[in-house]
């Protein structure tokens, strides 16, 4: 009983040290806007923004090629014959590997 009766006066004595103390933890970790759901929140809204710009060059990318097809009927042939391994006829194809 005596333990208890200690450290009663003592949070009583420091009450105010002990109040700062709950509010710190209350804020850190208990909180639903605690500190680490916000870092936590900060490290995927800058992950989905670096996916977005990826996304975007690869749109950009991607609406160039289709503009190139568009307009130029020899890149039609030379995507056919990279990607698609397509011939003229009467012509060999050797595909290299590394």
């Amino acid at each position: 009983m005596t333990r208890i009766a200690r450290l009663w006066n003592m949070a009583r004595r420091h009450k105010y040290a002990v109040t700062l103390l709950l509010f710190a933890v209350l804020i850190v970790f208990v909180d639903e806007n605690s500190l680490i759901r916000r870092l936590q929140y900060t490290r995927e809204e800058a992950r989905l923004r670096s996916e977005v710009e990826q996304y975007r060059r690869q749109y950009e990318e991607d609406t160039r090629r289709l503009q190139e097809l568009s307009t130029d009927t020899d890149a039609i042939e030379r995507i056919a014959r990279e990607r698609y391994l397509m011939k003229r006829p009467n012509e060999d194809i050797f595909i290299e590997k590394d």
